[in-house]
């Protein structure tokens, strides 16, 4: 720092201007302190030898700098100037938490392996960090992406084009991505893979059907063209593995092949693992592979498609147990009678078991009941009844005065399990009452009540014997699994992308992936106190403003959250203003080796 004069017509005054580098290494000098004039600097440093105090003054704040110490920063804000035109002044800082974990999982280094392989010049590492943390805080497409990456703390220059170059990398290492993850996460994280959970979803594209994108069923029933996600997950919610394929794919043929990858790449053939998913995949080939080498499955089995012999033993109401007392024998008959009872065991779990056979494998069907359980089916199939008598009635009304066959209305009926739709019978009559072309509406009862014979069941099959506690455990954990769907479907929007080509898709899929590894890792470095809702928003809301010369003064709300962020990141960027100089230091520091 250094002592400035200013010379004007009427009068001279000082400053102390001070050089800075910005995050973009740009060097420049601003204003430091005003010191006023002449008379200024005597009231201040006194009339003898002024100006030899200034300097001793001077000298004093370049040794703290020396010493490493932050200096205070002086604001000086004219309400008479405009500020600059077409130059970004609000920055992301959220992303700072996020980026100690990407470091510290490698990812940089991944990116320098391919990088490095394929021989290309941009910056891959700069470019995933942005789709990454973008994903998470501000979730768009790859063109918006590109455009406020400029809004991210540091230094992030790249061209649109490196963008989609880089998806197409990605998506050529697809699985080693996942490979190097997965050996990364084993450095910082004590895995838990006892448990696997696998689980499908799709993703539905505002795009013409190509030889990927394929119409298939969609889970929210959109007659879109779809891309379907396969998702591996560990005990503990971090993802494990995933695959990608067009929408029309059958499920349960995706399981088998990722497997076989995962076990032979990461060094897993012969280890107890316990694979768990849903009544999609309950078929004998799965079934039979995972018996091997000391594999055990445990699967959720449909009580409905089950043959008879095994049906009736699920409705059956007698034979249960309660987890813990194989003793006791209930009758669910007598205890459906019984208030006060209903209420003391309105959240226990009822089980019984039966050992059968499929044509590859011994297993034990494990049928569970639970009073909270029924009542929450008994709620929701009422409704949809009363949502579907409601149409009939709006469409009958409708198509009562109807004269010419081609301006009645109808109701297109389905037998999927969670449309309303499913309970509604169609008949043709005339006037007379004899079967006809007119269109009536009517509520089937039997569908009705042949569905409630099944509310509070739950189906398990396993080839685990004789621990059926820790088998519904296990089952109970596959909630985690539909809330990564959740997560990445709705706080990551995962499918907003406006992508048509194989490679492109695969490749963004790979960023929402990492995305999710990410924000796993955080929430549970946060003690689990939060829930996704409270830690993204909260990251969406961290902004600083930059003071030109000065550094970024933070514009958040400074609450428990953050404080808990700041005490995982080991640094503080919730003080009054944050210099160049600490955040530079916090970028630097993260990117050391762990």
């Amino acid at each position: 720092m250094r002592l400035k004069k200013s010379i004007s017509k009427n009068s001279v005054t000082y400053s102390i201007i001070k050089d800075y580098t910005n995050l973009q290494g740009k060097r420049s000098t601003f204003i430091y302190e005003t010191l006023g004039n002449d008379n200024d600097l005597e009231i201040r440093f006194g009339k003898t030898n002024t100006m030899d105090k200034v300097k001793e003054y001077i000298d004093s704040l370049n040794q703290m700098v020396k010493y490493g110490k932050e200096l205070p920063v002086h604001l000086t804000l004219d309400p008479n100037k405009q500020i600059e035109k077409d130059e970004n002044r609000s920055f992301f800082s959220g992303h700072l938490f996020l980026r100690k974990i990407y470091y510290d999982l490698g990812i940089d280094k991944i990116c320098t392996n391919i990088q490095n392989k394929y021989r290309f010049t941009f910056d891959l590492n700069s470019i995933v960090e942005c789709l990454v943390f973008a994903r998470i805080i501000w979730p768009s497409s790859k063109l918006s992406t590109y455009e406020q990456s400029r809004k991210f703390i540091g230094n992030y220059d790249f061209d649109l084009q490196h963008v989609y170059r880089s998806l197409s990398y990605l998506a050529n290492e697809l699985e080693e991505i996942q490979k190097e993850l997965f050996d990364n996460s084993n450095k910082v994280i004590n895995r838990n893979y006892k448990v696997i959970y696998y689980d499908c979803t799709n993703y539905s594209f505002y795009t013409e059907e190509n030889d990927f994108e394929r119409y298939g069923i969609a889970k929210n029933h959109m007659p879109l063209p779809l891309v379907q996600m396969g998702l591996f997950m560990d005990a503990d919610g971090y993802p494990f593995a995933m695959n990608i394929n067009p929408g029309n794919t059958s499920e349960s043929t995706t399981m088998i092949p990722s497997e076989k990858e995962f076990l032979e790449k990461y060094n897993m053939k012969g280890k107890n693992i316990i694979v768990c998913t849903d009544a999609a995949m309950c078929n004998d080939e799965i079934k039979a592979f995972n018996v091997k080498d000391g594999r055990g499955f445990v699967i959720t089995q449909s009580i409905k498609k089950l043959n008879n012999e095994l049906k009736d033993f699920s409705l059956d109401k007698t034979g249960w147990h309660i987890l813990g007392n194989i003793k006791d024998v209930y009758n669910l008959e007598e205890l459906e009678k019984d208030e006060y009872f209903k209420q003391k065991h309105y959240n226990t779990i009822f089980y019984k078991e039966i050992e059968c056979e499929t044509k590859s494998v011994k297993q034990t069907l494990i049928v569970t009941f639970s009073f909270k359980y029924q009542e929450y089916q008994h709620n929701l199939k009422t409704h949809q009844l009363e949502r579907a008598k409601k149409l009939i009635e709006e469409v009958n009304r409708k198509n009562k005065n109807i004269k010419k066959k081609r301006d009645l209305e109808t109701i297109k009926i389905t037998k999927n399990q969670n449309d309303p739709k499913r309970f509604i019978k169609q008949v043709n009559t005339t006037n007379s009452g004899e079967i006809a072309g007119n269109i009536e509406y009517f509520i089937d009862e039997e569908i009705y009540k042949e569905e409630e014979k099944y509310n509070g069941l739950y189906g398990i099959t396993t080839n685990l014997m004789n621990d059926t506690e820790t088998i519904i455990k296990v089952i109970k954990g596959r909630w985690e699994i539909e809330e990564s769907f959740k997560i990445m479907k709705n706080d990551f929007d995962s499918g907003t992308v406006h992508l048509s080509k194989e490679d492109r898709i695969k490749g963004h899929f790979i960023t929402c992936y990492l995305a999710l590894f990410i924000y796993r890792y955080l929430e549970h470095q946060l003690n689990d106190k939060y829930t996704v809702h409270e830690i993204v928003t909260k990251l969406q809301e961290m902004k600083m403003l930059e003071q030109k010369g000065k550094g970024y003064q933070p514009t958040y709300t400074r609450t428990d959250l953050t404080d808990d962020l700041h005490q995982f990141l080991g640094i503080n960027t919730d003080n009054e203003i944050i210099t160049y100089k600490k955040i530079k230091k916090i970028l630097e520091e993260q990117k050391k080796l762990k």
